[in-house]
């Protein structure tokens, strides 16, 4: 009875916090590009977006243990995925425009929030698509903003690391950008029912989640990349390795001949 009282709590709260979102993306973003500066504008929608995400956090009781700290410039923020709490999770530390795939824009609300939101979309398997992916990710960049990418371009139950796209860094090396590697890792019940994979769908799969009384992630904040004399692919591989080497402690194979094919190539 207890659980089921809570389940119902929370549901509410979350359909509150949509209706929200709703008027937030609908009336005060073009509120805010009619009546300020460019800049200040930006600088609210961030501060709105950051605030909502929290109070998703907050609402599923989201519980953060955080090693390491978010670089306090714009960068390319590269990370392994696991669930569709991800972007919960790492959008509370910093504003961003997070890099997802398009099958989003079919969920009920949080497609429309995350195009509004200026959530940059890539639909797997198309390459014309992903080109154009990594010109607006360029211009995001540009544009001093940061970027939140997920390389393995599709979710796992987040005990290993699967091999990185290395397209999605090509913007960071056009612009010059910083690139910063994070570990997700879900600790405790949340570690068997945060995984968004195989056949689930959203709105199951966020019940499923309420109905928890708390979700428990480990967040670091892995060692700054240097790109300069580097190509796509190599720090491509070096992003995963340390990522790997952070939720499983185990060293990427691949990356031990990493140098060598760099040099060559170069």
């Amino acid at each position: 009875m207890k659980l089921k009282i809570r389940l119902c709590y929370k549901v509410v709260l979350i359909t509150l916090l949509f209706i929200s979102g709703l008027i937030i993306v609908a009336i005060i973003f073009p509120a805010l590009d009619v009546l300020c500066t460019p800049s200040y504008a930006k600088h609210q929608r961030d501060a709105l977006k950051m605030a909502w995400l929290k109070w998703f956090g907050v609402i599923v009781g989201l519980r953060v243990s955080k090693e390491g700290e978010a670089l306090n410039r714009p960068c390319l923020l590269v990370s392994n995925h696991i669930s569709w709490l991800d972007i919960i999770v790492l959008g509370r530390f910093t504003p961003a425009h997070f890099v997802a795939k398009s099958d989003i824009l079919a969920w009920p609300v949080v497609g429309y929030l995350a195009k509004q939101g200026g959530t940059i979309f890539v639909r797997r398997g198309d390459k014309q698509q992903a080109k154009a992916t990594a010109e607006q990710m360029v211009w995001q960049l540009k544009q001093n903003s940061t970027v939140i990418a997920f390389p393995e371009g599709t979710t796992t139950k987040g005990d290993g690391v699967l091999p990185f796209h290395a397209f999605l860094f090509q913007s960071a090396l056009l612009t010059k950008a910083n690139i910063q590697p994070v570990a997700l890792e879900y600790m405790g019940v949340a570690k068997g029912h945060a995984p968004f994979i195989g056949e689930d769908t959203f709105v199951p799969h966020l019940i499923k989640i309420l109905s928890l009384d708390k979700i428990e992630v480990r967040v670091a904040f892995l060692a700054e990349i240097n790109t300069a004399g580097k190509n796509r692919h190599f720090v491509s591989n070096e992003a995963r390795a340390m990522i790997l080497d952070s939720v499983t402690g185990e060293k990427d194979k691949n990356q031990a001949t990493a140098i060598p094919k760099l040099k060559r190539q170069l």
